[in-house]
């Protein structure tokens, strides 16, 4: 009898708990939607990253205000590693991967295991090759020792678009380097 007693006491207990947790969730306001990740400037990683990599650090350069900067970092020690995450208008990512690693396994860890395909495509002069994956597709050039990767879930025509703006210099410093080599 007691053995019963204890069984029913503890259904009566859970079936009190769950009323008073569905009790704050319907009264208790919460917000559903997803919010996107805050916009960040990067230039001083950039400048410190253009200044520590042994291979010209690209960045996109007038892409329009809607897109944002999310994620930047560089590490000198793990191969001279840059990344900078951006988030589209649609709300997709798209991530700028640069390194001096070896090509093969820095490719698979940028594009998370998207395979090369047979497409190359021409973005301001350079050739591209296009790989897919189940989760990110990219756009993946070799420029000396460093593997520049644009990867995502972002459309290819987005991924080709945040291509087309990576510039490895700003122009300012380009031409106030100009400035200098002429003035000595």
């Amino acid at each position: 009898m007691k053995g019963k007693q204890t069984v029913k006491d503890m259904i009566l207990s859970m079936a009190a708990i769950g009323i008073v947790v569905a009790g704050i969730y319907v009264f208790i306001p919460h917000d559903d939607t997803e919010k996107p990740p805050e916009a960040i400037s990067y230039d001083v990683e950039l400048s410190t990253a253009r200044r520590a990599a042994s291979y010209p650090v690209a960045a996109p350069v007038g892409l329009p205000d809607d897109w944002r900067a999310t994620t930047v970092r560089y590490k000198g020690a793990d191969n001279e590693r840059w990344h900078l995450g951006l988030y589209t208008p649609d709300g997709k990512y798209v991530g700028v991967e640069q390194s001096v690693d070896q090509p093969e396994r820095f490719i698979k860890e940028a594009t998370q295991n998207a395979e090369a395909t047979k497409i190359t495509q021409t973005i301001k002069g350079e050739s591209w090759k296009r790989y897919e994956g189940e989760r990110y597709d990219a756009l993946v050039r070799q420029d000396g020792d460093a593997t520049t990767v644009v990867t995502g879930s972002a459309s290819i025509g987005q991924l080709s678009k945040v291509a087309a703006a990576l510039e490895t210099a700003p122009p300012e410093d380009e031409e106030q380097a100009d400035q200098a080599d002429r003035a000595s």
